[in-house]
């Protein structure tokens, strides 16, 4: 391992040095691509210059334990800096871990209502309201792409877009069926309900990350059905978007322009073919992917939401927290944070 970070060591002092030239700064590109790599570098390489330092001072606290005089201090030195280096050590290895390329980008996300009636698309409209305030609180920016609405103000489907820094990192644990147990608005009897709805969450891919054939894609316009005045009643500015070869369809009615519906309407098409052919591939790996918290099928069961009992439990990792009212308000960090710890658990599992 040190022989690795030794030269992972010495690619970002280049790096350093490279920045550190001004004829660098004559290529824009090779700026922002060295600055990338920097990034993605850094918090390894200041964690193995701290673990080096942390070493050294474990061993000079050792050397000093032979002196009478120094003993007693030298073994406290001593017994802090060995813990010190095994939990830069753990830190170390994590890092060392294949980054998921996906990490860094935006996501689009989208939440179906299932089993249930109106009470599901209730809750629908509930978790797009709890995802929302999430990426607000994260400093994130949440847009709607396309919404299709009930009369009682829930949701049957929804696709919006995330955009932020590590959006994908730290969603990516929330595909799968979100089961609700409440006595639904509509219930005038008193009885506890139980409602599914599917979220889905997608890198956001530009559609030259993925092969499309245009030749492959139908375009229709049609006018938007959702709020926007004259708007939306004059211009058939709306993009539905039909993949022939594997049926999917793709709806985008948010923007002013046709334009820039189909622009999105495009990303949101290759997000989910890419999804679907990354399925397809884990799905040669299904019993070894099955224990894992990142597997994100759709079909899964992955988390309950009990307002009777105000508790919100995981069944991947078996998390169970009885504060259901702030994590409907957006409050996911102790749950995200869970999952992205059992996800890393389990590589560094896998990779010993």
């Amino acid at each position: 391992m040190l022989d690795k970070l030794d030269a992972i060591e010495a690619k970002y002092s280049q790096i350093e040095a490279r920045l550190g030239a001004s004829e660098t700064y004559d290529d824009p590109a090779q700026v922002a691509r060295l600055n990338q790599e920097q990034a993605e570098l850094q918090e390894l390489v200041e964690t193995y210059r701290l673990y080096r330092e942390t070493r050294e001072e474990r061993d000079q606290a050792q050397q000093l334990l032979s002196d009478p005089e120094m003993r007693e201090l030298a073994q406290e030195e001593f017994q802090q800096a060995k813990v010190r280096l095994e939990e830069l050590e753990n830190k170390l290895q994590f890092l060392l871990l294949p980054r998921d390329p996906n990490d860094g980008k935006n996501v689009i996300v989208e939440i179906r209502a299932g089993v249930g009636g109106e009470e599901a698309a209730l809750f629908a409209h509930s978790l797009y309201r709890m995802y929302s305030m999430y990426a607000e609180s994260q400093g994130w920016r949440a847009e709607v792409d396309s919404l299709n609405e009930t009369e009682l103000g829930g949701i049957k489907e929804i696709s919006f877009t995330i955009e932020g820094k590590n959006v994908y990192s730290r969603l990516k644990f929330e595909s799968g069926v979100h089961r609700v147990q409440r006595v639904p608005e509509t219930e005038s009897g008193g009885r506890v309900h139980t409602s599914t709805v599917t979220v889905a969450v997608l890198p956001e891919m530009e559609a030259v990350d993925v092969q499309l054939n245009p030749a492959d894609i139908e375009m229709q316009v049609f006018r938007s059905s959702g709020a926007g005045g004259q708007h939306v009643n004059k211009t058939s500015s709306a993009v539905r978007l039909i993949h022939r070869p594997t049926g999917t369809v793709v709806e985008c009615q948010q923007e002013r322009s046709q334009f820039q519906n189909r622009d999105k309407a495009m990303r949101i098409l290759a997000s989910r073919l890419y999804e679907a052919e990354q399925e397809k591939i884990s799905s040669e790996y299904t019993q070894q992917r099955r224990s894992q918290v990142g597997s994100g099928m759709r079909n899964e069961r992955i988390r309950t939401y009990n307002f009777p009992q105000g508790r919100v439990t995981d069944h991947r990792i078996g998390l169970t927290i009885y504060k259901i009212d702030s994590v409907m308000d957006g409050d996911l960090t102790e749950i995200i944070d869970a999952l992205a710890a059992a996800d890393q658990a389990e590589r560094l599992k896998e990779q010993s």
